[in-house]
């Protein structure tokens, strides 16, 4: 696991620190007990070319502010590249995928109100646990993410141009 990035931490909450199988490297720095439900701040590392599944959040909005690398995200109809400084905010039922460039990407993740962050803390392996060999919880994931009221709606590498024209989901 050498080729990821040390992650911010909450001195606070040293041991928030969690492994997406191979794909991610998330430390909770603010969760939503924390303020109230209003949000979370998660500091996160895709390794090169890492993808998540195309979704959507019906619960809350995501907002990305990338520190370094570059992130491409698929949201709706827009597709950006997000480079060191630059911010991406993605709203409620936009379908959307977010993809790390060749050089891997390191972001703060904010959602409002808070939802990612618990996600994270209920489906992902405990970093200090984590191997080479940590695998995602696909059943886990998905079973998690539905009840927190996310749609999942396809695999990693899918964009919201996959969704067959008509799809509500197609924003």
């Amino acid at each position: 696991m050498s080729h990821f990035p040390s992650l911010s931490i909450n001195p606070d909450h040293p041991g928030r620190q969690y492994a997406l199988g191979q794909e991610l490297r998330i430390s909770i720095l603010t969760s939503g007990e924390e303020t109230d439900g209003r949000h979370d701040v998660t500091d996160s590392f895709m390794p090169a070319g890492a993808a998540t599944p195309l979704h959507a959040h019906t619960a809350y909005e995501e907002r990305l502010w990338v520190s370094s690398g570059s992130l491409t995200v698929w949201a709706g109809d827009a597709t950006v590249t997000l480079r060191s400084g630059d911010f991406y905010a993605i709203p409620l039922h936009v379908p959307h995928a977010i993809a790390a460039g060749p050089e891997g990407a390191r972001a703060l993740n904010i959602s409002s109100p808070a939802g990612f962050a618990e996600l994270i803390a209920r489906v992902a392996t405990p970093l200090h646990v984590a191997t080479e060999q940590t695998a995602l919880d696909v059943d886990l994931f998905n079973a998690v993410a539905q009840e927190m009221g996310d749609i999942l709606l396809g695999p990693p590498g899918s964009t919201p141009a996959d969704l067959p024209p008509g799809n509500p989901a197609r924003g």
